[in-house]
């Protein structure tokens, strides 16, 4: 998954840069024991890096060196009582984003620690989709399918929300979100089905029935819509080139084109060296190869385009 690691600190000086680090380093080395963060002071004018796998950790680290800066008293006692402070903001926040996405969905008898771990999803972001509004999306969407199909409405779209739960705490256990996310939903006390269709949603889990489905497609619509997601250049640069050497890989092979951000790649093989047959394997061929080695949100279509030209002359 695609997202930030880092968060920049503005300073509204240089010189702060020294009082952070304190007497031998003493000021720094507190605030990466109080916060669970690297911080990283460099030539960059009036702005620290703060670095951190764990979204929430390192806006509670981002608040607290902000209160600090503006406050101007930094030791080791009032860095201790300012990131104490932070954390219960950051606590209070992740608890009302929480709740207000269960009030948005009309969801009800929701364990607490499973609404405060959705409201930690507003600190995180895949491919700069912001997860907490993507669950939401998905719940709502799950909602109206369930609702066109007969299905239960309300097990769709609880099911839609807590879909991507297990990336609250995916930096702490091992395994794949997925699974992680039903187990959590499980300790929990949601409902076996609910917890399937989490442990299903990428279709890591065989089998699986109607409400499995909707929320896999959910999700699907929600992070494969225009606009949905976002990502830095060179890793973007990156993905489509990749997209195309798997293609170009295949014998028979002339050129390769990703398109439309890498939601299509057009094969362009040499019509001497591949029937129209081998043009239509060919294709699958090159599906299975995307879905096994390259990493892409929603899904790739591959186009096999064989051209054939007749010349003649008119003396």
């Amino acid at each position: 998954m695609h997202e930030r690691t880092i968060a920049v600190v503005p300073l509204p000086s240089d010189d702060l840069k020294g009082r952070l680090i304190g007497r031998e380093g003493r000021n720094i080395r507190a605030l990466e024991a109080a916060t669970g963060i690297d911080m990283i002071i460099d030539d960059t004018q009036e702005a620290i890096t703060i670095s951190c796998f764990n979204p929430v950790r390192r806006e509670i680290a981002r608040l607290a060196i902000s209160a600090l800066v503006a406050d101007g008293r930094i030791h080791r006692t009032r860095i201790e009582e300012v990131v104490k402070k932070a954390e219960k903001d950051v606590e209070k926040v992740c608890k009302e984003a929480g709740e207000q996405a269960v009030f948005d969905l009309g969801i009800h008898r929701v364990h607490p620690e499973l609404v405060r771990q959705l409201g930690s999803l507003k600190f995180r972001s895949s491919y700069a989709q912001n997860l907490l509004l993507h669950s939401v999306e998905v719940g709502y969407l799950a909602g109206l399918m369930a609702a066109e199909l007969g299905a239960n409405v309300k097990l769709a779209r609880r099911a839609g929300l807590f879909h991507d739960i297990g990336h609250a705490v995916d930096h702490e256990h091992e395994g794949n979100h997925a699974e992680i996310g039903a187990a959590l939903a499980r300790k929990l006390g949601e409902s076996p089905r609910v917890c399937q269709a989490i442990a299903a949603h990428h279709s890591d889990v065989a089998g699986g029935g109607v409400l499995d489905h909707l929320v896999a497609a959910a999700n699907q619509l929600s992070s494969a819509r225009p606009g949905a997601r976002r990502e830095q250049l060179a890793s973007y640069v990156k993905r489509l080139e990749d997209l195309e050497a798997i293609c170009r890989r295949f014998g028979g092979v002339e050129k390769a084109f990703a398109l439309q951000a890498g939601r299509e790649v057009r094969v362009m093989v040499q019509n001497d060296q591949i029937d129209d047959a081998q043009a239509m394997m060919l294709s699958k061929d090159i599906a299975r190869a995307i879905e096994a080695e390259a990493s892409y949100a929603g899904q790739v279509r591959v186009v096999v385009l064989r051209e054939t030209r007749a010349s003649d002359y008119a003396r």
